[in-house]
């Protein structure tokens, strides 16, 4: 073929020493890819590689325990129920929650409240202890199990400090002065006919408690003669328990019964209506002789 003849394609002239020219679409633009700086896609360079599920599920696991810990340590903690005395309230083997969030605040407990406490002295002596394995242990420490703590104890709470409290045989309990309607009591429990007790006055940083099932409950009326005079020190309160969890069929709340939203029975309201009389009087009396003692000074004058 002659030198200068075409190939019939109407290919522009090479000529020594130039790049031939890219060709481009329609609107002028270069094609993309294909350039010395141009990466073939998805060969990841650059992107910041996954780690596997496996090697991140420990961490998971950690934090799951951890969050499992403080829920249990500063908001709330299961317990199971192990015997009879809260009946029907409560039945043997029931999974409640309690409340350990507002103790942290002050929050002390009120009358008609279920508590879970630790024993206040000698309270479970004699009685079976359960023998957790080590799997068990360790589940009740984080809380993903009830409590396996056998020196704990529910009851629930009938009067408070600064409350005077009685029962006598064939009566009902008198706190402040006030019959309490004991609705929740087990079908045919008396109030305290087999432990009669007072009348006295519950000491400062105290609460009295009482099973539901008064006549199997070794309660504040069984323990009289100890160092707490059958108290339960409010430190040693874990706290309220407020829901029955488990089983599913007896899910409940743990509300404080309407005899305990009765008028009147706050006792500092039962105990000193003399005393509040007396301190309304005062202010009066002295304004009263602040008046006559302006109107002698100014007839003087």
């Amino acid at each position: 073929m002659a030198v200068g003849a075409r190939s019939g394609h109407d290919d522009p002239e090479e000529r020594p020493g130039r790049l031939p020219e890219q060709p481009s679409d329609a609107s002028g633009a270069a094609p993309a890819g294909g350039g010395a700086d141009d990466e073939p896609e998805g060969s990841g360079t650059g992107q910041k590689k996954q780690r596997s599920f496996w090697k991140e599920l420990p961490l998971l696991i950690g934090i799951a325990l951890l969050l499992a810990l403080l829920i249990k340590t500063f908001l709330v903690q299961a317990f199971s129920i192990p015997s009879d005395s809260m009946m029907n309230t409560l039945q043997r083997g029931d999974r409640v929650l309690v409340d350990k969030l507002t103790p942290w605040f002050g929050s002390e407990p009120e009358r008609g409240e279920v508590v879970v406490f630790h024993d206040p002295g000698g309270w479970l002596e004699g009685e079976p202890t359960p023998e957790p394995n080590v799997l068990q242990e360790f589940l009740s420490f984080i809380g993903l199990m009830p409590s396996a703590e056998e020196k704990d104890l529910i009851k629930r709470t009938i009067a408070v400090a600064g409350d005077t409290i009685e029962c006598k045989k064939g009566g009902p309990v008198i706190l402040n002065g006030k019959p309490l309607d004991e609705t929740y009591l087990y079908p045919g429990s008396s109030a305290c006919d087999d432990q009669p007790f007072g009348p006295f006055k519950v000491p400062e940083d105290r609460i009295w408690v009482m099973g539901d099932n008064r006549q199997n409950s070794q309660d504040s009326r069984y323990h009289m003669e100890d160092v707490n005079r059958g108290f339960v020190p409010v430190d040693k309160v874990v706290g309220r328990a407020v829901v029955v969890a488990w089983p599913l069929n007896r899910w409940a709340t743990l509300p404080v019964p309407a005899t305990y939203d009765q008028p009147g029975l706050d006792a500092a309201a039962a105990i000193a209506p003399p005393a509040l009389g007396l301190a309304g009087a005062v202010p009066l009396v002295l304004w009263r002789r602040r008046r006559l003692t302006a109107g002698a000074t100014g007839a003087r004058g």
